[in-house]
């Protein structure tokens, strides 16, 4: 039924709130891709098949005919401890359970829906401590959720229960309460940066845009989310996408635009599957299309799936791709602000910078600039994955230290290994390592710092990494990505990443290093686009804190981490072999020979290094340097 004024939502809202409120029970079962990956839905089709068979009611959705001691059974976002899925939460109490399988179902319901009773073998267990409550596991505990607030605790494909707990309200203050001068000035105070990459004030993007005299123009939200491991923008949009909705019309209204498209990555089906909802949903309730809640408010949004390439995580790429065409840069200015998606002035933020919105227009800019250092307010999605504990994603206020979210909320390093680094922001960003421990993750301090927070990525090593390998692993990335369309990312990338083969192939040259350093310093102040100009980050950083392996990987011929395999050296250990003749039977090039009895020896020459006489060897006598 279609909202047609302010009254009507706000009596809806209470309606849909009551209605859950009649819900005794409420159970979230994890909807992210990493659980539904792990059989998530099918733990919530047993579910729902033991509540009914206990002659429960079980609700689905919210209807009208609300009705006592029902229970909700709803399909949440990503609840972020990804690595302990599939997951699910039960309301009122905050029970939090992990790796749930179909099997465990009937257990759950029995004693913790049907009565008040903990499963106590799906807890969270650390050091001997259980954790019953969501919010008190280590995890959680360090952590400051505003945007990933609901995604885990609301119905990710309801925008009944998305109203019901007050989305949409920052878009009715918006179109009754304030104008569009004050909308802007809330956003510019605020100081949000956006969180796509930059961290370019969005207040001062929305006053561009705004201050343009063209009747037409667009409003897109990058979905792109590019990097590798990263993904903080797709769980939104599987968790919360009113949220990211709610934010885009607020930001049409307020510039003065009436549609906006969501560019996103065909790889990601699930987010495509519930923007593509949320959108359908709104525009049946009357809250996306023509005269919104009564006013002459007209807007509408768009879906374009893009074909996954990086470069189109940038601005002028990514609306060239919207228009279908090829997506590559272009020559600045003008800026998008301008010109941007077919040649009107467009206002541009990524998944995260949106879903902020909301929140502080209902809560104000004082508030959201209590929240992290002045320059840098609010929080920060990072996907938080690599050599650690607990990997997932999480969201900590800007300032919060690697120290901090390495430790406190990730657990430390995985196995008791030693902390190395952490590459932070992607193929854009740079490394950070132990000296870095304290450092506030801030745009201004990363910079300083020589990385960047990019869209949000930490990906965290260990003793056992070699860094020359990561820095030819995202050159590598960074080479296949380049649109080409200009010189120095296209040949500069490709020169670059020849050379960092060539050292971990065992045939570098100390005067590689020059020759990087050169190469980096003409991409980085030539390249046309953001892109192409941080493209050398990886390299230029690793070169600076662990210029001792490129060293040694260049005059030792060794890495010291056995990563590389070229640099490899196998040889038999002639005190521990037996003779057997195993080795030699196994090697496919017959590097190994000798006598049956007597120690065999590796011919360096023609040893590959595959290692198959090492798992073959049962006197453990093929050792490694």
């Amino acid at each position: 039924m279609k909202i047609n004024n302010r009254n009507e939502l706000i009596k809806r809202r209470e309606e849909y709130l009551a209605h859950l409120e009649t819900q005794k029970k409420k159970v979230y079962v994890c909807g992210g891709t990493g659980c539904v990956a792990g059989g998530s839905m099918e733990i919530y089709e047993e579910l729902k098949r033991l509540i009914e068979e206990k002659g429960l009611r079980c609700d689905i959705t919210l209807e009208a005919d609300a009705c006592g001691d029902s229970i909700g059974l709803k399909k949440s976002g990503c609840h972020g401890f990804c690595e302990m899925g599939p997951v699910l939460r039960i309301e009122p109490a905050k029970l939090f359970y992990l790796k749930v399988k179909p099997e465990d179902c009937e257990d759950i319901v029995e004693k913790s829906i049907v009565n008040d009773e903990i499963v106590d073998s799906l807890i969270y267990t650390r050091d001997g401590i259980k954790y019953p409550v969501q919010e008190e596991i280590p995890f959680y505990k360090h952590q400051t959720r505003i945007v990933l607030e609901d995604c885990g605790q609301i119905d990710a494909e309801a925008i009944r229960e998305y109203i019901a707990y007050g989305g949409y309200s920052a878009l009715e203050k918006c179109l009754f309460d304030i104008d569009r001068d004050e909308i802007v000035k809330t956003i510019y105070d605020s100081n949000l940066r956006g969180r796509g990459g930059g961290g370019f004030p969005a207040g001062r993007k929305w006053t561009q845009v705004k201050a343009q005299k063209s009747p037409i123009k667009y409003v897109v939200c990058n979905g792109d989310e590019g990097d590798p491991g990263a993904f903080m923008d797709r769980s939104i949009m599987e968790g919360d996408p009113h949220k990211m909705l709610e934010g885009m019309m607020i930001a049409g209204y307020a510039a003065g635009a009436t549609e906006g498209y969501i560019y996103v990555r065909a790889e990601y089906p699930l987010a495509v599957e519930r923007l593509e909802k949320a959108i359908a949903q709104a525009r049946e309730v009357g809250i996306l299309g023509e005269n919104i809640l009564g006013t002459d408010f007209c807007f509408d949004i768009h879906i374009v799936k893009g074909a996954g390439a990086f470069v189109c995580g940038e601005g002028s790429a990514l609306t060239t791709s919207i228009e279908g065409f090829r997506g590559m840069p272009r020559v600045k200015p003008p800026r998008t602000v301008e010109q941007g998606l077919f040649g009107k002035p467009t206002l541009l933020n990524n998944v995260e910078t949106f879903a902020n919105v909301p929140i502080i227009i209902q809560k104000g800019a004082d508030w959201y600039k209590t929240i992290g250092p002045e320059k840098s307010p609010g929080t920060k999605a990072f996907a938080l994955t690599g050599n650690i504990v607990n990997t997932g994603l999480i969201e900590v206020p800007m300032g919060t230290t690697l120290r901090q979210i390495i430790y406190d909320i990730g657990g430390g390093i995985r196995g008791g290994k030693k902390f190395k680094a952490v590459q932070i922001g992607g193929p854009s960003g740079g490394c950070l390592t132990e000296e870095h421990l304290d450092l506030p993750l801030d745009f201004d301090s990363l910079k300083k710092a020589g990385a960047m927070i990019g869209s949000g990525g930490l990906v965290v090593m260990d003793e056992d990494t070699c860094m020359v390998e990561v820095a030819r692993f995202f050159m590598n990335f960074t080479q296949n990505e380049s649109c080409g369309k200009c010189v120095p990312c296209r040949e500069g990338t490709r020169r670059m990443l020849d050379i960092l083969e060539k050292i971990v192939a065992g045939n570098g040259e100390m005067s590689d290093l020059d020759t990087l350093e050169k190469l980096a310093d003409t991409i980085t102040s030539t390249a046309l686009c953001g892109l192409g100009k941080t493209a050398a980050n990886p390299v230029v950083s690793t070169l600076k804190y662990f210029r001792d392996e490129y060293v040694e990987h260049i005059v030792d011929k060794k890495c010291r981490t056995k990563n590389c395999q070229a640099l490899k050296s196998i040889f038999i250990d002639a005190e521990s072999c037996k003779g057997c003749s195993l080795c030699s039977r196994v090697c496919p090039v017959g590097a190994i020979s000798g006598k049956v009895k007597e120690p065999f020896v590796i011919d360096a020459s023609k040893c590959i290094k595959c290692g198959a006489c090492i798992e073959k060897c049962k006197f453990n006598a093929i050792k490694e340097d």
